[in-house]
């Protein structure tokens, strides 16, 4: 079994199982117009602007046009406004007539082995609605809040399968065979037998990541120095 903290390192769902893979991109030189149109075509907020080897240089999106077309005509009541950004760097992106020149750069990206949690706590801090998935340097997927909502929205079924192949074989090595597990609403309950206390309690912070999981009722048992105590183990999420 892994420890208790390398199960932390890897529990719960990760970004390459919720993520987009066949991902819409466009080239620094792209320009803002056919920038424009592709958001619009397709449905989405913002796109990677990539290299020609797949490496993402930045992130175009719909704030970044409308920072262009808004323009700017100097005033008395708006000098404020144009030192900040001046400072800010701004100026350039409202002169910008191409997705590199426009985009914010560089990118903040996700790696398909990250936890889905650890992204959404990502978007939430910087106010984003998508990340680009990055492996070895090259773009991957892309993942995004629609993604995030998705995840949490899985019937019980998918919610076990997950529990019994992702968490209890891959992720601690357990048999699943071994636990009498159920899912009702999105509700867990889990009986068995772990080696240790710091299993369990590992083992059941891990349910608890699992997106769509609403409560874990643990009734695991530890078996500590030869003998087998229950593990009394807080029911509510």
């Amino acid at each position: 079994m892994r420890t208790a903290a390398e199960s932390r390192d890897h529990r719960a769902m990760r970004v390459e199982k919720i993520m987009t893979r066949d991902v819409l991109t466009v080239a620094p030189d792209t320009s803002l117009r056919e920038v424009a149109l592709l958001l619009s075509a397709n449905h989405v907020s913002g796109l990677p602007v990539c290299a020609p080897d797949g490496s993402v240089l930045g992130i175009v999106s719909e704030a970044d046009i409308v920072r262009r077309e808004e323009g700017f005509s100097p005033n008395p009541g708006r000098v404020s406004s144009w030192l900040l950004r001046k400072i800010d760097g701004e100026l350039d992106k409202i002169a910008a007539r191409t997705a590199g020149e426009a985009m914010t750069a560089p990118a903040l990206t996700a790696r398909p082995g990250q936890q889905v949690s650890d992204v959404a706590r990502l978007m939430t801090l910087h106010k984003i609605n998508r990340l680009p998935v990055v492996s070895d340097g090259r773009l991957v997927g892309i993942v995004s809040r629609a993604d995030l909502v998705r995840a949490f929205h899985r019937t019980d079924e998918e919610l076990e399968r997950e529990i019994r192949d992702e968490v209890l074989w891959d992720i601690f090595l357990l048999p699943p065979e071994a636990f009498r597990l159920t899912v009702d609403g999105g509700v867990v309950t889990i009986r068995g037998t772990v080696r240790m206390a710091a299993d369990a309690e590992s083992l059941t912070r891990c349910l608890r990541g699992v997106p769509g999981v609403l409560e874990v009722k643990s009734e695991l048992v530890a078996r500590e120095s030869g003998s087998t105590r229950r593990m009394p183990l807080p029911l509510n999420r």
